[in-house]
């Protein structure tokens, strides 16, 4: 049942838009007295999800006992950061996933379906795993909060996604992340119907619909008349209608169609974002099918760090790196720590051009930024930041294309995160 929808490409929604929409959403709920709130984390700021899930706190008051961010794989979110992006909401509130330790099994998708919605690209169980929260806490309501943006694994982020992969465990991720691999991350990107998403489909169906889950999800895009970051959707419900309707405005906002490929693109990584590559590489994800063959992607990474947010995750990238799929896949043939770590081998597929075209990664200088050779080791390449800037500075470029001085042309991306770009002719339709 859809509680309530609001958008279109043109709508700009403010902070009371958002607010005034989620308490007619939660009116119509009904009083509730345990609340769960599952919103995403850091890595997904612009998706407003921190506000609402502040507004969630002041509707409930104390009936709101918990607040699980979907970490997924990601690293745990720092005091600054829950700060940041819950503002007044009690840090009290706040529970940590642990992928690896804090899930439970609560059914498994048989291998024929999956062989069959992957069209034979793999053939294994999956197991839909969550936090073990949302089955021992008792909840009367269980709020999963986020935006729906297109993505690499599942094709369009969000919904059901926030359940099983956010609060997911390591099987369930991996697997989901393989599976998409398999498929063809190409394949799947900016459609809403998926095989992934036929898997989390049936795990809803079958497994977690004596859950009282109710979805809120965003649709926000960048604005390239101004450069400013704007809401345009906000839908609430319980079922596939509340990502159907959000997904369709999303790829109306999110993705641009491109008449021709681009020689070069030049993506910045906003440092208060992007520490990885695990999170950076959506610059690989969102653009290779706008890129032409033999075409440059810079990426400007001011605070990378590390390439997994997980150690083990960081480790095999450093051992495995990005060689393209048949490096990876012989890789998983002969070593069964990656055998057992798809989402990493998955990972290494996805941010490889397949030597198609190159990738430069620009990290800062600090000591804990990446070294040259440590980009270099995992197949990148790698240039000066302040010599790469001097040219291309991510304070004069504007999203879109941009002539150069000497005359050369760019197409500069200023967060990857929210958008997928695409030459006509290589998009599957």
């Amino acid at each position: 049942m859809l509680h309530y929808e609001i958008g279109s490409v043109n709508h700009e929604l403010s902070a009371d838009d958002l607010k005034k929409g989620l308490f007619e959403a939660l009116e119509k709920i009904g009083k509730k007295t345990k609340v769960l709130a599952i919103p995403p984390d850091y890595t997904r700021l612009p998706s407003r999800a921190g506000e609402l899930t502040e507004m969630t706190w002041q509707f409930y008051g104390d009936a709101l006992t918990d607040v699980l961010p979907a970490l997924g794989t990601h690293s745990p979110m720092t005091d600054h950061q829950i700060s940041h992006m819950f503002g007044s909401m009690p840090a009290s509130l706040i529970r940590e996933h642990d992928w690896r330790n804090d899930v439970v099994t609560v059914g498994t998708v048989p291998a024929e379906f999956v062989k069959e919605v992957s069209g034979g690209a793999v053939e294994f169980p999956w197991p839909a795993q969550v936090n073990k929260l949302l089955l021992e806490g008792n909840f009367d309501l269980i709020l999963s909060i986020g935006q729906v943006v297109p993505h690499e694994v599942v094709g369009m982020a969000n919904y059901n996604k926030n359940i099983f992969v956010g609060t997911g465990g390591v099987e369930g991720i991996n697997k989901s992340h393989f599976v998409g691999a398999a498929y063809g991350m190409e394949r799947m990107m900016g459609h809403a119907d998926t095989p992934v998403r036929r898997i989390f489909n049936y795990a809803s169906d079958n497994f977690t619909n004596h859950m009282p889950i109710v979805y809120v999800q965003t649709v926000v895009g960048l604005d390239k008349t101004d450069g400013k970051i704007k809401t345009r959707g906000l839908y609430i419900g319980d079922d596939f209608e509340v990502f159907d309707k959000a997904a369709k405005l999303a790829l109306l906002v999110n993705f641009e169609m491109l008449d021709k490929p681009l020689k070069k693109v030049v993506v910045y990584l906003d440092p208060t974002e992007f520490k990885s590559t695990w999170l950076g590489n959506k610059s690989v994800y969102r653009t290779r099918m706008a890129i032409d063959d033999d075409g440059d992607l810079i990426v400007l990474a001011p605070a990378l760090k590390e390439f997994g947010e997980d150690k083990e995750i960081d480790r095999l990238i450093r051992k495995y790196g990005y060689f393209g799929t048949p490096a990876t896949l012989k890789a998983c043939d002969e070593n069964e720590e990656l055998r057992n770590n798809l989402s990493a081998a998955a990972h290494l597929i996805h941010g490889s051009s397949e030597g198609r075209f190159s990738i430069t990664y620009c990290p800062g200088k600090g000591k804990e930024n990446l070294t040259q050779a440590e980009i270099e080791s995992v197949g990148f390449k790698y240039s000066d930041i302040d010599e790469v800037t001097t040219k291309y500075d991510p304070a004069k470029l504007r999203d879109g294309y941009n002539t150069m001085a000497d005359g050369e042309e760019i197409f500069y991306i200023s967060n990857p995160a929210l958008g997928l770009w695409a030459f006509k002719d290589r998009f599957k339709y």
